[in-house]
């Protein structure tokens, strides 16, 4: 009863792509804004590819409102795949219902009807300025699609990591990810996935 319970609790996020993507950062940063300021349980993991940059490179993160007795994500609720290797390695992983949301700049091949895609990368390049801070466009996007993260407290998060003398930048990125992400209509979406229930 115990695991039933956590497991409904649990809400597992993986931020996945190539490294030198930041994509790691991202993950810490939501994890600190889910855990130091709003006060609920959250794990975050990360793995590297056999490079560091370039290789393909994932971070979890787990939440929760009770204590995780395991910390590595098992059914993804949201995937966030910033470029097409991940997005194929990692879209079995998600679980009926959950979320797969893509950098459009460079994911061309769609594994599914229910996707959100958005041109991170290129909204990063274009508009902010800095093709570095589509990680911070795409964690905007994230914590807002997840309703898991207060938004306040991921922009302090966020202001509290990334260097001195970039704070305007990246959180400009973040608000700019956060109005993408408005723009989603997620009940509008296919039902599912995938389903090993339903009927083929």
């Amino acid at each position: 009863m115990k695991i039933q319970k956590e497991k409904q609790n649990r809400y597992e996020i993986r931020f996945s792509g190539s490294g030198g993507q930041g994509l790691i950062t991202a993950a810490v940063v939501f994890a600190e804004a889910v855990g130091v300021y709003d006060g609920k349980y959250v794990c975050q993991t990360q793995s590297y590819g056999p490079e560091a940059r370039g290789g393909k490179s994932k971070a979890e993160v787990v939440i929760s409102d009770q204590p995780i007795d395991y910390p590595k994500a098992l059914e993804l609720d949201l995937l966030l795949a910033m470029n097409q290797a991940a997005c194929d390695a990692y879209f079995f992983d998600i679980k009926a219902n959950g979320l797969l949301v893509v950098d459009s700049s460079l994911v061309e091949q769609y594994p599914t009807s229910r996707i959100i895609t958005i041109p991170f990368t290129q909204i990063a390049k274009e508009e902010i300025g800095r093709e570095l801070v589509a990680n911070m466009v795409a964690l905007g996007t994230i914590g807002f699609l997840c309703g898991r993260v207060d938004l306040a407290n991921l922009e302090k998060a966020l202001l509290a990591r990334v260097p001195k003398g970039t704070e305007e930048m990246n959180s400009r990125a973040l608000q700019r990810g956060i109005e993408e992400a408005q723009k989603i209509d997620v009940q509008g979406l296919p039902r599912a996935v995938m389903s090993e229930d339903d009927d083929l």
